[in-house]
């Protein structure tokens, strides 16, 4: 009987080299702009205490209650596999004991897990970048993480996207507005679906974000927050809008975007696209003031924002796989050593260099070609003996004898 093939788990996906080269262009990208916002990079724990998400996400939510992938170790500790970032900043910055250091503004990259339904960018082991900055006090930091989120985006070249804006209100005026919400939902709960029915009882608001159309339907007239803050609220509000329009960043306000929990407060957002479906949303953020007060931590203003390295890598242009610079074919065994010493010789200079393995000289070139690498360098007696090489372009055939140094100041140069 043969072995049973060996397969990935279903939802967890390898990333193979023309993958990965996306997501290290989302990556770069994310380096270079938020370094210019003065962001500085952490490194998270994958795993975590559950306790940590049970708290701060809630057990009664599907993250929690059937997607989170948690377990007891050998210990008898109760752990899981990270499902979000947001949590596990916001213990690291109270177990770092930042909490009078002032304002801090993270970014961090990495796998997050979720045993959601596969379906196409969106995954069940997932790459994310995550961006949290604490002691976020007033609308010119929210201001600031939009403008950062959009010239993230921006620096991709993905074309088409839209800022969605919404506020969330506060402690002070959302309870008056989740009363009337109810209200009007309960007269309307046998049009609704049966999440909605249940998310009636829980957290009112999420039924807002509900993406079927008869849900939609019957949302037309519900009452918005907007309509209902307080007068610091609505302050707030304004004084993000102002500030986008001081940058001439596009939005529209959008007061179906809500967030699930009640620790989130005034600013939440998403930028979309309608390259991606029904489920278009690209980036995705808001304020979490209660947050780290929920956590055992001081009452801390705070704002965040995540993407999906996997879903914005689908936004790409299709990007050429990279190709090295050269490629080394030594014939015969005695020159081999010096072939080796000129492949790191050109590698120190940092040229991209792939050595072809020896043997027949018919072999090397093809490989050489496979490679799609643009010289050649050719190395047989007569270079070793002159301490040289033979460079060959691969576009024009023409070949030169040559110092190490001289093919990296000629490829350089090119």
């Amino acid at each position: 009987m043969s072995a049973k093939k060996l397969q990935s788990i279903r939802g967890i996906h390898d990333g193979l080299p023309a993958e990965v080269a996306r997501w290290r262009r989302v990556e770069a990208a994310a380096h270079k702009v938020f370094s210019t916002y003065a962001f500085s990079e952490v490194r998270l724990p994958i795993l975590e205490p559950t306790e940590l998400f049970v708290r701060s996400v809630g057990e009664d939510t599907d993250i929690v209650s059937k997607e989170m992938y948690a377990f007891a170790d050998q210990g008898g500790d109760h752990i899981c596999l990270r499902p979000e970032g947001t949590a596990g900043s916001v213990r690291a910055w109270l177990q770092g004991g930042l909490t009078r250091a002032g304002a801090q503004r993270w970014f961090y990259m990495g796998p997050m897990f979720r045993r959601e339904r596969p379906q196409k960018g969106r995954l069940r082991q997932f790459q994310q970048i995550g961006v949290e900055m604490f002691a976020a006090n007033g609308p010119v930091e929210d201001v600031e993480i939009l403008v950062m989120a959009h010239a993230f985006l921006s620096e991709l070249a993905i074309p088409d996207l839209k800022i969605e804006l919404n506020s969330l209100g506060c402690r002070v005026c959302r309870p008056s507005y989740r009363e009337k919400l109810v209200k009007y939902l309960a007269e309307r709960t046998e049009h609704l679906c049966e999440t909605c029915v249940e998310r009636l009882q829980k957290n009112p608001m999420r039924v807002l974000d509900c993406k079927l159309a008869s849900c939609q339907a019957e949302l037309v007239n519900a009452p918005e927050m907007v309509a209902h803050l307080c007068d610091a609220c609505d302050s707030h509000f304004t004084g993000v809008q102002k500030g986008l329009d001081a940058l001439k960043i596009p939005y529209r306000v959008n007061a179906r975007i809500v967030r699930g929990l009640d620790y989130y407060n005034r600013t939440a957002f998403e930028i979309v696209s309608d390259k991606l479906g029904a489920q278009g949303t690209v980036l995705a953020g808001g304020r979490y003031d209660g947050l780290v007060e929920a956590l055992g931590g001081p009452a801390t203003a705070a704002i965040g924002f995540a993407a999906g390295v996997e879903r914005l890598a689908m936004l790409l242009e299709t990007l050429e796989m990279a190709e090295p610079d050269v490629a080394v074919v030594a014939l015969g065994d005695a020159v081999q050593g010096y072939a080796l010493t000129q492949a790191n010789a050109l590698r120190k200079e940092g040229l991209s260099v792939v050595h072809c393995g020896g043997g027949g000289a018919k072999r090397q070139f093809k490989m050489a070609d496979r490679e799609r690498a643009r010289y050649v360098v050719v190395i047989g007696d007569d270079e070793m003996h002159s301490g040289t090489v033979m460079l060959k372009n691969m576009a024009t055939s023409e070949q030169q004898q040559l110092t190490a140094s001289e093919v990296t100041k000629l490829i350089l140069t090119v």
